[in-house]
């Protein structure tokens, strides 16, 4: 999933660009999340620090009424992220040679002029962004579990799934990533043989190995790396030994 964060210090201004966002996402249905969205800079320098394995669309304003710019906030994300992409929406046009200066490499510089204009630009840049996410986890061969929801085939690394779990809906099947759940048709028999990663541990549970966190043999239950526990039969546990 491609992270998208703001951090624009205009209350109006950060509202109007988080509609955009969210209203595009939703109609064309992609595999994306508004994650963050701030006026402070140093609550974006502490979420990329607790994130480090999302890959990110940052939108930037220049001027944050903060002790911290905005280009010197993007120069401090590139320490920490070489890959998102950065795109400042401001007023102030005559700062963008600053953006070379830092190495900061912008993917867009949108002018604050035309309200409408903005709104197209932002879209204008969620759909590369998106377009070019989707190429680099093809081309870095990234192993991926593929989900098909209505028209849609979203892929997920494996490195995000923590476990799949069978629905209360009939023929309908749960997969928890680090920080959402998606339901999709499917056989809980037949997740196993997706990947040497995933192992059935229950009839109701398949968990990815590579991020249990704990195990529990006295009340036969698995933490995962992000909190959440999983079932195991008196079978299964001897698997995980």
């Amino acid at each position: 999933m491609l992270s998208v964060i703001v951090c624009e210090d205009d209350p109006k201004q950060r509202e109007r660009i988080e509609t955009t966002i969210k209203n595009y996402l939703m109609i064309e249905d992609l595999d994306m999340e508004l994650t963050l969205s701030t006026g402070n800079p140093e609550e974006v320098m502490e979420h990329v620090k607790a994130n480090q394995n999302q890959i990110r669309l940052y939108f930037f304003d220049v001027d944050l009424q903060h002790e911290m710019s905005g280009i010197a906030l993007a120069y401090e994300i590139r320490k920490l992220d070489n890959v998102g992409k950065i795109v400042f929406v401001t007023t102030h046009g005559e700062m963008s040679y600053l953006t070379f200066t830092y190495k900061i490499e912008a993917m867009d510089y949108i002018i604050k002029d035309i309200p409408e204009e903005i709104d197209r630009r932002v879209r204008e840049c969620i759909n590369v962004a998106h377009q070019r996410y989707l190429s680099d986890s093809v081309s870095s061969k990234v192993k991926s579990f593929k989900v098909k929801m209505g028209d849609t085939v979203r892929s997920i690394p494996y490195d995000e799934i923590m476990f799949f779990e069978s629905s209360t809906v009939p023929h309908k099947l749960i997969l928890h990533t680090e920080t959402r759940e998606l339901e999709f048709y499917g056989a809980i028999r037949d997740i196993e043989a997706n990947d040497e990663c995933l192992y059935r541990c229950h009839k109701s549970f398949v968990v990815n190995k590579n991020n249990i966190k704990t195990v529990n043999k006295r009340l036969r239950e698995i933490e995962m790396t992000n909190g959440e526990t999983v079932l195991v039969s008196v079978r299964a546990m001897r698997g995980l030994n």
